[in-house]
């Protein structure tokens, strides 16, 4: 779910110091972004945005459903994009990337 390789590249491309402001960001962004996803108009551009910043992060299973959903929506098929199962993909990621973090880092 998580591509530790990706996390140790963005910490060292952005700074040890700016790497925890990075991650607080992300997850504050993301969050607040899933309470409002919906089945709109908006839904291609939203799934794009967090793939892409999914993607910066190393979560690759909700990355790769935000993309599903994005070439559904982007087919007029927004309608069956699974929202349930992008937000549980977010939760089990965010719980796997915080509990295992300083373990991954400090390796």
């Amino acid at each position: 779910m998580i591509d530790w390789n990706q996390v140790i590249e963005l910490r060292e491309d952005v700074g040890h110091d700016d790497f925890d402001e990075v991650v607080e960001i992300f997850l504050e962004e993301v969050e607040e972004t899933l309470t409002t996803l919906a089945h709109d108009g908006q839904l291609e551009a939203v799934l794009h945005a967090l793939k892409g910043s999914a993607l910066n992060l190393g979560f690759t299973h909700f990355s790769g459903l935000c993309a599903e959903g994005e070439v559904m929506a982007a087919r007029g098929d927004g309608s069956a994009v699974n929202l349930g199962a992008i937000r549980t993909s977010y939760g089990e990621s965010r719980r796997i990337f915080l509990d295992e973090l300083a373990e991954r880092l400090a390796a």
